[in-house]
């Protein structure tokens, strides 16, 4: 792979004929979808996969520009998403994005996506930091799949799905990702337990990728080399996509497809399970 070809990557655009199209029942504007990191990435992606099946998404970002953004592509595309500016981190602005989907209709499936990275050792780790990406990647999703079952349970047939985007990380590690790690290995074992208590009428899932094309896994590389003390060209070859047998980086869309594939029909006996598509990055290296 040329040196240009590695760096010269940006967020994809999203096109209609990428995002996987299901015709279900509960994929309809009376029920709402809630998409945590709607801004950018695979949360955008989803955001408006979702949106194009039919659904009406409530996504939330504490970018509010990157937003609407969204809320513009997914319109283009002949979607409905309302969004909500709300920070993770603030017990508040949780309740208030599930207060407000209410208000959109039948709250049914539920997104976790939203995340932060900081690269750094063990020894190294700023704690603040540690506090930060556990409220929004581990406890926000418990707290909204909190909030999210009653009204999961209140609908009309009483059945639901929860989403969770975990990663390669909730399977093996790379050093100077700890906290990362930790809460990708955490969101696998909160998909259980939702699924344990959801009695098979509400459902929950983990996806886990390698690296997206996303402005989160993009921005590491200048840290990633720093860290490790080997050029961005080295990171992107032999740390990012070393172990995996496709050398090609995944595009949200087809991150946001299996959430499309989990919240449908098709995802029926899907209760507990990881959607791991990683290139072979866990079970073949």
């Amino acid at each position: 792979m040329k040196k240009e070809q590695l760096f010269d990557l940006k967020e994809p655009v999203i096109r209609q004929d990428e995002i996987l199209v299901v015709k279900d029942k509960s994929f309809q504007p009376a029920n709402v979808a809630i998409v945590t990191g709607a801004g950018s990435g695979v949360g955008r992606a989803t955001s408006i996969a979702l949106a194009v099946n039919g659904l009406t998404v409530v996504g939330t970002d504490v970018n509010r520009a990157r937003g609407l953004e969204s809320v513009k592509m997914a319109k283009e595309l002949d979607g409905q998403v309302v969004f909500i500016q709300a920070d993770l981190a603030k017990d508040e602005d949780i309740k208030k994005i599930v207060d407000t989907a209410s208000q959109h209709g039948s709250i049914k499936f539920l997104a976790n996506i939203a995340g932060i990275q900081h690269i750094n050792s063990v020894e190294d780790f700023p704690m603040e930091m540690y506090d930060l990406m556990q409220r929004i990647m581990l406890r926000a999703p418990f707290y909204l799949s909190k909030l999210c079952f009653p009204h999961m349970k209140a609908s009309k047939d009483g059945t639901g799905a929860i989403g969770n985007m975990s990663s390669v990380h909730g399977h093996i590690v790379t050093k100077n990702k700890p906290v990362y790690n930790i809460t990708k290995f955490g969101l696998r074992g909160l998909t259980q337990s939702l699924a344990a208590e959801g009695e098979g009428k509400i459902r929950s899932f983990s996806v886990s990728t390698g690296f997206v094309k996303t402005p989160l896994a993009l921005n590491q590389i200048p840290a990633q080399a720093k860290q490790r003390g080997i050029s961005q060209e080295e990171v992107v070859k032999n740390v990012m996509m070393g172990r995996s047998q496709i050398k090609e980086m995944m595009t949200p869309i087809e991150v946001g497809n299996l959430f499309v594939f989990g919240f449908s029909f098709l995802g029926k006996y899907l209760i507990g399970g990881d959607l791991l598509f990683d290139g072979g990055m866990v079970k073949t290296y």
